[in-house]
């Protein structure tokens, strides 16, 4: 009824007397929940998994976390989001994810693949600075996708820094990580996506430049750049050079240790 007739509302009756009977509730649980998505009933969805993860298998929990990020996404529930992000990399830190093993074996489109620890790591990382971005976060947002970049770099996490960096006044990194993405020089490089979204970040950090940092675009002598930069470190706020994420992240050890 999913796959073939596409008869999306059928499909779930015929899903929740799986459940209900205990046949193949693993996969029935899963593809319940992503049929319930297209249907924009996430909600349901969201509390199908609760009231049935627990009787999934182990392997199985992964896979229901990642429907469970989407559904967050999909509702706006940006906080849980977060949390359940931050909860899979504990698990990574902890060496319990992917069941021990160093890879797994992922499936997209009927393809399978293997996905290593470090692209799922990057990948969770992504998602967590994303959902830092949608609270407007962009200080938290920077910190996890650098430090998602120090791990696996790609040029979406790249455009994605750049923009956190413009939302924060910083327009001089953002150039510089904005006309490295154009360069084609990063993994994940693709000439029509990542290149059209690049110049439109640079398009957009052009028009937004204050008038004390257009010397550093028009090639001003050397002089007068250092004279506009110690005026507007006079003029701007002390802020912290240690980034909150890697107070978030080490306090995964001090939650062991209790």
């Amino acid at each position: 009824m999913q796959l073939v007739d596409k008869d999306y509302e059928g499909a779930i009756v015929l899903f929740w007397k799986a459940l209900n009977s205990g046949d193949r509730v693993d996969s029935a649980l899963k593809d319940m929940a992503v049929v319930m998505k297209q249907l924009d009933i996430s909600e349901e969805a969201i509390e199908a998994i609760s009231s049935f993860r627990g009787l999934c298998s182990k392997q199985s929990q992964e896979s229901l976390d990642n429907v469970l990020i989407d559904l967050y996404k999909k509702c706006g529930k940006i906080d849980e989001q977060i949390d359940l992000l931050k909860q899979k990399l504990k698990l990574i830190y902890q060496g319990e994810a992917f069941n021990g093993k160093l890879t797994k074996t992922a499936r997209s489109h009927g393809k399978k693949f293997q996905v290593s620890i470090k692209q799922e790591t990057s990948r969770l990382l992504g998602n967590l600075g994303w959902a830092y971005m949608q609270k407007m976060n962009y200080m938290m947002a920077e910190a996890v996708y650098r430090k998602a970049q120090m791990i696996d770099p790609d040029c979406n996490k790249a455009c994605n820094l750049g923009l956190c960096l413009i939302r924060q006044a910083r327009y001089e990194e953002a150039q510089l990580i904005l006309e490295e993405v154009l360069k084609g020089k990063l993994p994940g490089f693709d000439d029509s996506k990542s290149m059209k979204r690049a110049q439109e970040l640079l398009k957009e950090l052009r028009s937004m430049i204050p008038e004390q940092y257009l010397s550093d675009f028009l090639g001003l002598d050397d002089e007068l750049i250092k004279g506009l930069e110690q005026l507007v470190n006079e003029w701007s706020p002390v802020r912290s050079k240690r980034l909150p994420i890697f107070e978030e992240i080490s306090s995964f050890r001090d939650q062991l240790a209790c």
